[in-house]
């Protein structure tokens, strides 16, 4: 053991890692096809033992990552080879639940589902749902500002987080932010939210509560084509109605999703749309109503409506699994995340099944339809020698196909290190070089979650002042 690995010792005496197996799990996050093993892990259980690793990382000019559950697919927690992982699993504890000012506070290691389990006592929720949300953490939701099935009407992550405790990449705290609705000054929360890490590391985040719906009306369609599926979303739209969710999944997602956990889809659907209405009882039927007539003439052959409960959580069940589902189809697969608008959706649909037979591989799309954030599963084989390679360029022309619809490259797993070469793709050499700045004011070494998000180039540190010292958001401890 080297000394600096022994100072890291004394400081960690029970949370750290070191040993070969003992690194294995933190070698990869849920994007599979990139790994890289690191120094040590580090398992802190307080804000003051964030502090204590990053001043040590800062010390001895190591990089580092901050890491929950690991469920990022863009490759947004993959340790950089021979840094310090900042597993944050045992920072768990919901700190405070106030149900008069609708507000929770946690720590980064608290788990998405676990909000609105704590919240529901008091007919409160949490709304941002990724698909991960039994697993996933709140600091990395926080980090790639996840969305979910339902931000079509409530918005993303940065909607619901009001106040974030930060420790900064040169170990000094800033209080983002606050437990207003209503914030002074610059939005510096805004710009922490979403930066992947490269900004520093939530070590308690306040979060905004909603009253839980009176009435949901959830409606299941199936269509003989993907495009037609992905009219009718603009078609919804179009008619002035706002779902709480509307949702697309194709054949393939319907076959992997009855397999896996027997939804009760029908299996010689092309494609499903599922579009959940939400609010008060009056509310709810009135748009019901308007929203069969808009279904109908959509071109959809067949029309069910939750009845119930239980036929209600049945319908998400299917597609809350259709991502990890699609691992009965094929070995391996790359998830992409793009961005069109609503307009262009059955026009980029039907590229993709184009681009799909001109690759010679499947694609099974699974996609939060109302903001156009596109899910394509890209199956193929990793034993096949090309196949890797053929697939990952099927993901970039699905990236490319986004922008050039006037979309983005990511709507919510991030950059990380995926689509970091498609950033010039979306971005002048100007914007890169104005984001690489705002980064570099904080982390002049670009030690926090370095080699993420942008394309290469090797870094050319800042001069002059810490920006938040002057803005007086540090806190000296």
């Amino acid at each position: 053991m080297t000394p600096a690995l022994r100072e890291l010792e004394i400081l960690f005496p029970k949370g750290l890692l070191h040993r070969p197996g003992e690194l294995a799990p933190y070698e990869s996050d849920a994007l599979t096809a990139f790994r890289a093993r690191p120094l040590a892990v580090v398992l802190p259980e307080s804000h003051e033992e964030v502090v204590a690793a990053v001043r040590w990382c800062q010390k001895h000019r190591i990089p580092y990552v901050a890491r929950g559950s690991g469920t990022s697919l863009s490759g947004g927690s993959l340790p950089v080879e021979g840094g310090i992982v900042i597993a944050l699993n045992r920072m768990n504890r919901l700190l405070r639940l106030d149900p008069k000012e609708r507000t929770a506070v946690v720590q980064p290691g608290f788990i998405n589902l676990q909000v609105s389990l704590a919240a529901a006592p008091y007919g409160l929720y949490y709304a941002p749902d990724p698909s991960s949300q039994p697993v996933s953490t709140i600091g990395g939701n926080l980090a790639f500002n996840s969305g979910g099935a339902h931000c079509l009407k409530y918005g993303m992550t940065s909607n619901h987080v009001l106040g974030a405790k930060v420790v900064l990449p040169d170990g000094e705290t800033a209080s983002l932010g606050s437990e207003s609705l209503e914030g002074v000054g610059p939005d510096w929360l805004g710009l922490f939210v979403g930066s992947e890490g490269l900004l520093g590391i939530a070590t308690e985040v306040t979060l905004r509560l909603l009253p839980k719906p009176e009435a949901y009306h959830t409606v299941l369609a199936a269509y003989d084509t993907l495009e037609k599926a992905g009219e009718a979303v603009a078609a919804v739209v179009a008619s002035g109605i706002l779902p709480g969710a509307m949702e697309i999944m194709d054949s393939l997602a319907i076959e992997a999703a009855e397999a896996a956990v027997g939804a009760g889809y029908p299996r010689e659907a092309r494609a499903l749309l599922i579009v959940e209405l939400e609010g008060e009882a009056p509310e709810v039927e009135a748009e019901a109503h308007h929203l069969e007539q808009v279904i109908r003439s959509s071109g959809a052959y067949e029309v069910r409506v939750a009845q119930s409960e239980a036929e209600r959580m049945k319908i998400w069940k299917g597609r809350k699994a259709a991502f990890s589902a699609v691992g009965r189809l094929s070995p391996d697969y790359i998830v992409q995340d793009g961005v069109v608008p609503r307009s262009k959706l059955g026009q980029a649909l039907a590229e993709i099944e184009r681009l799909s037979e001109r690759y010679g591989l499947r694609v099974a799309n699974v996609f939060h339809a109302g903001d156009g954030n596109l899910h394509p599963l890209i199956l193929y084989n990793g034993r096949v020698p090309g196949e890797l390679e053929r697939a990952e360029e099927l993901a970039g022309e699905i990236l490319r196909l986004c922008v050039a619809l006037g979309g983005s490259i990511t709507g919510e797993h991030g950059v990380g290190m995926e689509k970091r070469a498609y950033m010039p793709e979306m971005f002048s050499p100007t914007d890169l070089e104005a984001m690489r700045r705002i980064r570099q004011a904080l982390d002049p070494l670009e030690l926090s979650n370095r080699g993420k998000m942008f394309p290469g180039g090797e870094p050319r540190p800042p001069s002059g002042p810490h920006p938040l010292e002057r803005a007086g958001v540090i806190v000296r401890e």
